[in-house]
């Protein structure tokens, strides 16, 4: 329901314009089981007087039968309304409570806690753009804490709130409230980049929710944590800005419908996914390669000056050409190609399991096409992050994987625009929705697809009788990588292992030739490395790589390339004084006087790896114990026997 206004009684009609214009915020709570999530929607809705007389007397008579808080009034009966929730005392299926405040107007959605609701909880989040994660005072993060804030960065959720709740049950503690706002910081660095906030709240009470705490008065200089100065929850929601969030550079509009009412109008109809669009842009079909431009926007309140992200608008062209449902309109000089094979995250929502090799029909926007899962690259486990192989997909795993559709696709990265980087997957027998997707990646417009071959890597790696992997040496120049990397397949041939290395000055002399150092050069460097060392891997290969690659999402793309414990990162952590005293090519002397631009460690940044999977120093170690402790992690590793 809407907040009180004295301009009900006095000019409705000016009540409605205002509240139309008003800028609408969908968000979700979630968190652990028991952590409060009902409480809190029904505390918000309760002191903001947004609850009319008869629900709330409901409520207190339910509180009686069904209730968790005593004598007191049970608010989590107004969203929990399942006999199965109030029976259980937990929520299982997404419920939805529309409000607003004179600011802003609000969806929220209450997802489930519980890991076998996985599915209505990633549903629920799929069309937010913010999240309440709840944490209790007394227990911290826990695995359903983790999973939820993962399954959020999945879906690219760009802003957090982390709402300490049951603060009245620690005392009001600033001491506690500050430990598990450290706990979640130093986890949160693992996920995509969001922005935080933390409030301690009781939602029971009602302290930090509505109204500012008189338990709590150190919150109100929290300006660290909360980026406005100890807010309670509600002013939060109501000054967070996600009008910036959508993508409006990148035109897409998937065609849904073909509107011809008469011989004197075509108009094609659909909802703008990302961009804006005007009369005059030039546009090109995707698929048939047409090219017009924009005539009008018509809507049912008339024509448009411009069009924006999420607008229902029906677009004229001043050419008439062959355009139908599930086409896309993109601008003319866009670079988006339609594809058939592509990387992307599923959540898999079915108790039957998904099968690799098995067809499956794919809708992307408007578009109806079959496809499968040629592989899973891996199977994130959604409690500890963790990834691992696995054959198949169960009832809320979450697993990459790559799949090959028989007709193109237009797909963007779901993090670059998530509503044409999103999919569902449909069971061609039964019609049932099976999973959902987001896109990582994709493979560019030749439509190449990989073919699985009858002689395997599985079975190469046999006939080798080792494991195939890659050795990726990382560190600034001059630290003993390449040093290191010879050493070390030196020892593993000598042991009977087929090894190959891979070294960056060689490489720059022939496959990388013609790139420079920025860092799109740099980038693409580590790319083309990586698809090579991929195919050694494929081929059952110990493949040792030796190359600066400074930045960390590109030795992520890599690790991303091959399957779970395929790519073993080996940080060289040789200080830069060690490296610049060395100096073996001079380059440091070169770079240090402006000779040289772009030189890692001086005039440009070297990202150390979080979490390697082995460290040496090789400016403390001889070559010989660099090998023996790089064959002993090997062995740790099972990478050799």
């Amino acid at each position: 329901m809407s907040h009180t206004s004295n301009l009900i009684a006095d000019n409705i009609s000016e009540y409605l314009k205002e509240h139309e214009q008003k800028d609408l915020l969908r968000f979700i709570t979630c968190g652990s089981v028991d952590d409060g999530k009902s409480t809190l929607i029904g505390r918000l809705l309760h002191d903001s007087k947004m609850i009319y007389e008869d629900q709330l007397a409901a409520i207190t008579q339910a509180s009686k039968t069904s209730g968790t808080t005593g004598d007191k009034v049970d608010l989590a009966l107004l969203v929990d309304g399942l006999q199965s929730e109030r029976e259980q005392g937990i929520t299982i299926d997404v419920a939805y409570r529309f409000f607003s405040t004179d600011k802003r107007k609000f969806i929220i959605a209450d997802t489930p806690g519980h890991e076998q609701y996985t599915r209505n909880m990633a549903t629920g989040a799929s069309t937010a753009s913010l999240a309440i994660i709840l944490i209790d005072a007394r227990h911290g993060i826990q695995t359903q804490t983790r999973r939820h804030s993962y399954i959020c960065s999945l879906l690219g959720i760009r802003h957090l709130i982390v709402a300490i709740n049951k603060m009245d049950l620690v005392d009001y503690s600033q001491a506690r409230y500050d430990e598990i706002v450290a706990d979640y910081q130093r986890f949160s660095s693992n996920l995509n980049d969001a922005n935080l906030y933390f409030v301690p709240i009781s939602a029971l009470e009602g302290d930090n929710v509505v109204n500012p705490s008189e338990n709590m008065s150190w919150y109100a200089h929290d300006e660290q944590h909360t980026g406005g100065g100890g807010e309670p929850l509600l002013k939060l929601l109501e000054r967070i800005d996600v009008k910036h969030d959508s993508n409006l550079e990148d035109l897409r509009f998937p065609v849904q419908y073909v509107n011809r009412p008469n011989l004197n109008f075509r108009g094609y109809c659909g909802t703008l996914a990302a961009g804006i669009l005007r009369p005059g842009d030039a546009i090109r079909v995707l698929g048939s390669g047409k090219t017009s431009s924009v005539e009008s926007l018509v809507t049912y309140d008339g024509e448009l000056e411009a069009a924006y992200p999420g607008q229902a608008i029906t677009v004229t062209l001043k050419d008439e050409i062959d355009i139908s449902r599930g086409d896309m309109l993109v601008t003319a000089d866009s670079k988006l190609e339609p594809t058939t094979a592509f990387t992307a995250d599923i959540v898999w929502m079915h108790d039957t399991p998904l099968e690799v090799g098995r067809e499956y029909e794919l809708k992307a926007g408007t578009s109806v096409v079959s496809g499968r899962v040629a592989r899973i690259i891996h199977q994130t486990d959604v409690n500890t992050l963790e990834r691992h192989q696995a054959e198949n997909l169960p009832l809320n795993g979450i697993a990459r994987c790559q799949i090959e559709v028989k007709q193109p696709l237009a797909l963007d990265p779901y993090v670059r625009s998530p509503h044409s980087g999103n999919f569902i997957i449909i069971d061609r027998m039964t019609n049932v929705t099976v999973g959902a997707g987001m896109v990582v990646d994709t493979l560019s417009a030749s439509n190449i697809v990989w073919h699985d071959m009858a002689v395997t890597k599985q079975r190469r790696a046999e006939r080798n009788h080792q494991k195939p992997c890659i050795i990726w040496f990382t560190g600034l120049s001059g630290a003993g990588k390449s040093t290191s990397a010879n050493a070390l397949e030196r020892q593993l041939f000598g042991m009977g292992y087929s090894t190959y290395l891979l070294d960056g000055d060689n490489v720059r002399h022939g496959l990388c030739g013609d790139l420079g150092f920025s860092d799109d050069h740099r980038q693409e460097n580590i790319r083309r490395v990586g698809e090579v060392a991929k195919l050694m891997v494929d081929a059952g290969m110990i493949t040792l790589v030796s190359f600066i690659s400074p930045f960390q999402r590109d030795r992520d793309l890599v690790r991303d390339m091959v399957d779970s414990g395929e790519f073993i990162e080996v940080f060289v952590n040789t200080s830069l004084d060690v490296c610049e005293e060395r100096d073996p090519k001079g380059l440091y002397r070169k770079a240090r006087a402006g000779e040289i631009d772009d030189f890692t460690g001086i005039s440009s940044p070297y990202e150390a790896p979080k979490n390697p999977d082995i460290v040496i120093d090789a400016g403390e170690l001889s070559m010989e114990e660099v090998a023996k402790t790089l064959i002993s992690n090997l062995k740790r590793l099972n990478v050799i026997g």
